[in-house]
């Protein structure tokens, strides 16, 4: 595989960007409708694994605009409005991951499938826990609230589908680049 820079945003990372957007928007809003029980707002989501996975292969741009974009898709197509601190979160999420991208050698090897998994972890925490604490502000809500009803069921289950998915994402994408010699 060749060497990536990884803060490179060209032509190639707009369209893996709009792809990224576009599949995680569709994905959210078809799950968007699978509420987590007593927290605001929140959904199931195992489209969050698109933005977390963008970011691993294509870089950090690229991994911010798939979570950002796509989030304020999946939420118009949802109805839902426009929430920007959200989009943001979700944004960072996409963002934080793609901080390994220019280290990848193979996407399939321990250490990376590892390592991504580290930083998907952070990404969902760090990602969700903005939004989650600008509701307090925005929304007139406590910290706990902002903790408990908001933050923890949200970056709990990206967590959670982020480190189950994303991993099957690294290898499958792993066997196409090979397949094709890039």
């Amino acid at each position: 595989m060749e060497k990536k820079s990884l803060w490179e945003f060209g032509t190639r990372e707009v369209v893996y960007a709009a792809i990224g957007a576009a599949l995680y928007g569709v994905f959210s809003w078809v799950t968007n409708f699978l509420a987590l029980p007593a927290a605001g707002n929140i959904a199931l989501r195992p489209a969050v694994a698109i933005p977390l996975f963008f970011g691993i292969a294509f870089g950090p741009w690229v991994g911010f605009l798939s979570g950002f974009v796509g989030n304020v898709l999946g939420d118009f197509l949802s109805g839902w409005g426009f929430w920007w601190y959200w989009d943001l979160g979700n944004g960072i999420m996409g963002m934080i991951p793609g901080l390994i991208a220019a280290g990848i050698v193979s996407y399939k090897a321990k250490e990376t499938i590892i390592k991504a998994e580290i930083f998907i972890v952070i990404g969902a925490a760090v990602g969700i826990l903005v939004p989650s604490l600008l509701e307090i502000p925005f929304s007139g809500i406590d910290l706990k609230t902002a903790i408990v009803g908001y933050w923890l069921p949200a970056a709990g289950t990206n967590i959670i589908n982020g480190l189950i998915l994303v991993p099957i994402l690294m290898v499958a994408y792993d066997a196409v680049v090979a397949r094709s010699g890039r």
